[in-house]
C-alpha cells in the first residue's frame, strides 16, 4: 500500500519528447509540461481507486490489477490496458486504440517519491511526483 497518498508532479525528465512521439502537437506538449497534475493512489488488495486532477481535467478511475479497461489521456489519445504489481512497481500496459502500438506505464516508490515512467517507440520520459 506505499502508493496510497496524494502525489503532486514535481518533475519532468525527457517528457516533451515522449510527447513528441506519441504525436501531441506543440501546444498542447507546452501546455501538458505544466499540467500541475495531482494524482490520489488508494488501494485495497488488487483494487485501486485514482483520482487525477490537473489544469485541464480532473477524473476517476476503478480498476482491479490483471483486468482490461479503457483510458482516455488529457490530450484525448483512447486507450486499454491493465496494471499488474511486479514486486515493487506497478506496471501498466495499454493499446492505443487508433493505431495499435503499445504503451508502458510503471509507477514506483524510490526514497519519497513516485516515479512513474512512461516508454512509447523506444521514447523513455519520467514524471517524478512528492507527496502532496
Amino acid at each position: 500500500m506505499a502508493f496510497n497518498g496524494t502525489w503532486k508532479v514535481d518533475r519532468n525528465e525527457n517528457y516533451e519528447k515522449f510527447m513528441e512521439q506519441m504525436g501531441i502537437n506543440m501546444v498542447k506538449r507546452k501546455l501538458a509540461s505544466h499540467d500541475n497534475l495531482k494524482i490520489t493512489l488508494e488501494q485495497t488488495g488488487d483494487q485501486f481507486h485514482v483520482k487525477e486532477s490537473s489544469t485541464f481535467r480532473s477524473l476517476e478511475i476503478n480498476f482491479t490489477l490483471g483486468v482490461s479497461f479503457e483510458y482516455s489521456q488529457a490530450d484525448g489519445t483512447e486507450l486499454t490496458g491493465s496494471w499488474v504489481m511486479e514486486g515493487d512497481m506497478l506496471k501498466g500496459t495499454f493499446t492505443r486504440k487508433d493505431n495499435g502500438k503499445s504503451l508502458i506505464t510503471t509507477r514506483k516508490i524510490i526514497g519519497e517519491e513516485l516515479v512513474q515512467t512512461y516508454t512509447y517507440e523506444g521514447v523513455e520520459a519520467k514524471r517524478i511526483f512528492k507527496r502532496a
